[in-house]
């Protein structure tokens, strides 16, 4: 039986995220995100984001970056996958848009990636450095992640969807909702996104 190479497969996925056709361009990967906003003395420092892959994509990078086939990425593997099957959506914002007080900032690169099986299921964890300076009026920062293409479905988990870290010294309202001033695939579907208002106190 004739059997595609996996690697050919994850290139042709590439491809098409990168080159989508009318008609082709709807979700094949889907990815369910967790994001920590980090705070430290001065207000917002930045985003920890947690995916967690689907069953499929998984298997295919599995298949081609975990090289020795033992269920475990070490370091060297996850270095390949951090440049092969990661660092290509860095024109897209690592799929991560932010407005702070209503204007755009761009997501110029990211720190401590990581990347790890569990039961299978491929797993990244980076963070995205956003300083924010609190003051006595609240600003506002929107968090939207979606691949503009929308090959990719990044969705939030219904349990413990977002965190908050050292945020203490500060007043904060954080929901979840659709971003409505935003619209991808043809124009017909609003992303996710989280709103967070925050201020000293």
């Amino acid at each position: 039986m004739f059997r595609l190479n996996c690697f050919f497969c994850l290139q042709l996925v590439f491809f098409i995220l990168l080159f989508p056709f009318p008609g082709l361009s709807h979700p094949h990967v889907f990815i369910s995100q967790r994001t920590d906003f980090v705070f430290d003395d001065k207000g917002l420092a930045g985003f920890r984001v947690s995916w967690t892959f689907d069953e499929m994509f998984s298997v295919m990078i599995s298949e081609d970056f975990d090289s020795d086939h033992n269920q475990v990425l070490d370091a060297q593997e996850v270095a390949v996958i951090k440049e092969k099957a990661f660092g290509y959506i860095a024109p897209y914002n690592y799929y991560i848009h932010v407005r702070i007080d209503g204007k755009p900032f761009e997501v110029k690169f990211i720190k401590a990636f990581n990347a790890w099986l569990d039961d299978g299921i491929v797993c990244y964890e980076f963070f995205i450095p956003c300083h924010v300076l609190a003051a006595d009026t609240p600003k506002q920062v929107v968090l939207s992640p979606y691949d503009p293409e929308y090959y990719s479905d990044i969705y939030f988990p219904d349990k413990t969807p977002l965190t908050m870290e050292n945020e203490a010294a500060f007043s904060t309202k954080i929901q979840t909702a659709r971003d409505q001033s935003t619209l991808i695939y043809y124009e017909t579907v609003n992303p996710m996104a989280i709103f967070l208002s925050f201020k000293r106190k």
